[in-house]
């Protein structure tokens, strides 16, 4: 279980307002859209907080966020067989949230992250350009972004996986987003865009500019032909090599 970095749910809402604020500046969101949260939790229950939706973060404040609960059971390391999540989460109420405004639109993905890893602090949705753009393209729908440059592993894998196309907002973009996930870090949305995850909101962050530097590196290979892929050995390699480098091994 995570253990949040903040000593009060200020300091957690501050930390989201500051993020929200950077997305433009790191080149990876425009304007209203994409959204964050980090696991907060409260006396003996375990919830999140949210971004509210529709109000640009520049205009957002650290009472603007929103607090939903997650289930009482503690989830697994791993999600469940789709479909999951086994029962889908009510839209919320004035009894289900707490906040003066209503949580994002996809609250849902950020509810059924944070319920079924709970090796995840913070979450990052954005509309990152390039990552959009490669988004919207059939072959990376069916195949994601392959392993043309070995940083591809940042996001969890040998690729970049692309969760298959659900109306913004629905259980069933929710569905396909963990199941794009699991075991991942990061992933692209069908015509939409991305999201990474990560124990804090900086780590989630660093992993969401990444893999947009590699969508932005990937789409400007296929303007030349097609790019060389490494093999499934390497990749298992630097795999290997990351998690050493995280355990501090190297």
């Amino acid at each position: 279980m995570i253990v949040s970095p903040y000593a009060t749910e200020n300091d957690a809402r501050r930390a989201l307002v500051d993020a929200a604020r950077s997305l433009d500046r790191l080149g990876i969101n425009h304007g209203k859209s994409g959204n964050l949260s980090v696991r907060w939790h409260r006396g003996g229950g375990d919830g999140f907080l949210v971004t509210p939706s529709g109000l640009a973060y520049d205009r957002t404040d650290p009472d603007d966020m929103v607090w939903l609960p997650l289930p009482v059971s503690p989830a697994s390391a791993a999600a469940p067989a789709a479909p999951f999540p086994p029962s889908e989460p009510s839209e919320p109420s004035d009894s289900t949230f707490d906040g003066m405004r209503r949580p994002s639109s996809e609250w849902r993905f950020h509810h059924d992250l944070h319920a079924y890893r709970p090796d995840v602090g913070a979450i990052v949705h954005t509309h990152a350009s390039h990552c959009t753009t490669l988004a919207c393209l059939p072959a990376v729908q069916r195949e994601g972004i392959p392993a043309f440059h070995y940083m591809v592993a940042a996001a969890g894998g040998r690729d970049i996986r692309c969760a298959p196309y659900a109306t913004f907002g629905s259980q069933a973009l929710s569905d396909h987003a963990l199941a794009a996930l699991a075991g991942r870090t990061a992933c692209l949305l069908a015509n939409h865009g991305m999201i990474a995850v990560g124990a804090t909101l900086d780590e989630a962050l660093a992993t969401a500019v990444e893999v947009e530097a590699l969508a932005r590196m990937y789409w400007q290979a296929l303007q030349l032909g097609a790019p060389t892929i490494l093999p499934d050995d390497e990749m298992d390699r630097v795999l290997q090599r990351f998690e050493d480098y995280r355990g501090g091994r190297l």
